[in-house]
């Protein structure tokens, strides 16, 4: 390869984004990935005509005039997708028999809460407003007509210096802090299910916000055909993915990165070479623990990581017609309360995707369950292959005898079922202890982690990151982001103007 060469470790969507982001700038640029498929975390899988999907329930940047949406078209993530949009992001079935119903609309929202908890009225106003004072939050990006830039730079403006107090008072509360103004138990239980209880509240008001917007549509045919749309797009500026090329360690020659080692012994050289892997892998595996100083290694001693997820895949043979389409689905108390993998579970998340009939036969139905659970308990489990299996197939058991309870006669429809553990995420991604999205942003340390990472490693040329453990947030946009400002990095050590035309 030319001096031009860029080896990018991962497929996943930081390393597609960074692949393409440079080819558009005149790299030539290759991606060697341990799996046979695109996307990494952002994938589906088949089963028995059924497709499980894990990773898309909603895509911030669906709506055209959001700047999140322009990098999607730069790295082709949204090429003939088309997005649909619920009207509901969750119920929560309470233990009472009520419903608690969050609605995309914040109008519809109020009035179903107040009639629901009318003690709650001040909290649930000041929710609602709190909303819709973020509502139109899109922060600008440098592709966009300089008109719309400086338009939205004013609204930033206007929101920073009119409602800076309560945004940090928000930045600094946790979902679970913030649950406490309201009395009602259904109402304080539903809050705490929509989001990651320990994160910023913040996080949630900008949830509701973008679905308030109509700008967190899902993708029919959910993740897999997104990262596929990505592959096409490298694909078609000349870059190059090696699949199934696990890299065992990168090469470095006179403190500089040079290629790598792939674990059947090839090996391939570049002259930069960029991790879009696992971040931890990345620093204590492939470079042995070298190259780390206080600031790299930090977060991996002291920040929380989002936990790993038991998650089980269903085939159901039935419509759910008579169910609401929702953007994360619904919970329902389970009676009585049930062992399911590492812990006793109270009540069961299920998230139909019968608003997506691609994803199952005629007349049926693809629904996933999401359960946190302890990676050490799977990983202290798989030293006995027999009792990790058998454990799956209790998970399983235990799920449907929980559906039952919900769509009685239920586990007679089950066609499928396919039980995934914090072991198969790492096995198939490589992510740290089968986190699926990076760093968790607290209160107490989000402003700490929301500052993006630096990419390079001190003493290491040649030699950069990328992914969603260097752009803290995670998710899709993280990973796009943090490859787009990797890629400028570039440009700017060789004296480029940075490009990223529309696909």
């Amino acid at each position: 390869m030319t001096d031009e060469s860029v080896l990018i470790i991962g497929g996943g969507v930081a390393g597609l984004a960074a692949g393409i982001y440079g080819q558009l700038n005149g790299y030539r640029t290759c991606i060697c990935e341990m799996h046979s498929l695109p996307g990494g975390l952002c994938t589906s899988w088949k089963r028995h005509g059924y497709t499980i999907d894990g990773c898309i329930h909603w895509l911030v940047g669906s709506a055209p005039h959001s700047g999140m949406h322009r990098l999607w078209q730069e790295v082709g993530l949204i090429e003939g997708r088309e997005f649909v949009y619920a009207d509901t992001y969750l119920r929560h079935e309470a233990a009472d028999g009520r419903t608690v119903v969050l609605y995309a609309d914040m109008e519809r929202l109020e009035q179903h809460l107040l009639a629901l908890a009318p003690g709650d009225a001040a909290a649930i106003r000041r929710l609602t407003r709190a909303v819709r004072r973020l509502r139109g939050f899109d922060p600008p990006t440098d592709g966009e007509p300089l008109a719309r830039r400086l338009a939205k730079l004013a609204r930033l403006g206007w929101l920073a210096t009119t409602h800076g107090r309560q945004l940090r008072r928000w930045g600094t509360t946790s979902i679970a802090e913030y649950a406490t103004q309201f009395s009602d138990p259904a109402l304080r239980e539903a809050l705490l299910e929509a989001w990651v209880p320990e994160f910023s509240v913040l996080f949630l008001l900008f949830t509701f916000a973008w679905l308030a917007d109509g700008n967190a549509g899902y993708p029919l045919g959910g993740s897999l055909p997104m990262a596929r749309a990505m592959e096409r797009r490298y694909a078609d500026l000349g870059g190059v993915i090696h699949y199934r090329h696990h890299v065992r360690r990168i090469h470095v020659e006179g403190g500089r990165a040079v290629g790598v080692e792939l674990v059947d012994g090839r090996q391939l050289r570049a002259s930069r070479v960029v991790s879009a892997a696992d971040g931890h892998a990345t620093l204590f595996d492939l470079l042995g623990g070298e190259y780390l100083d206080d600031e790299t290694r930090q977060p991996y001693e002291q920040w929380p990581v989002f936990a790993p997820l038991l998650y089980v895949g269903l085939g159901l043979g039935r419509t759910f017609a008579e169910e609401p389409h929702t953007v994360s689905g619904f919970t329902f108390p389970l009676s009585p309360p049930r062992r399911i993998g590492d812990a006793i579970r109270h009540r069961l998340p299920v998230h139909l995707y019968h608003h997506d009939p691609s994803l199952a036969p005629p007349g049926a139905t693809s629904a996933v369950v999401m359960l946190p659970s302890q990676y050490g308990y799977w990983r202290d489990l798989a030293a006995d292959r027999e009792a990790y299996e058998r454990e799956k197939g209790e998970v399983a058991q235990a799920v449907i005898a929980g559906l039952e309870q919900r769509f009685p006669g239920i586990s007679g429809q089950v066609e499928v079922v396919d039980v995934a553990t914090p072991l198969t995420f790492e096995r198939y991604t490589g992510n740290w202890q089968g986190s699926f999205e990076g760093w968790l942003l607290t209160p107490q340390n989000a402003y700490t982690v929301m500052r993006p990472m630096r990419q390079t490693l001190p003493g290491l040329a040649g030699f950069y990151r990328c992914g969603q453990w260097v752009e803290p947030g995670g998710g899709l946009p993280a990973a796009v982001m943090s490859a787009r400002r990797l890629v400028r990095l570039l440009c700017r050590e060789d004296g480029r103007r940075f490009q990223a035309p529309i696909a």
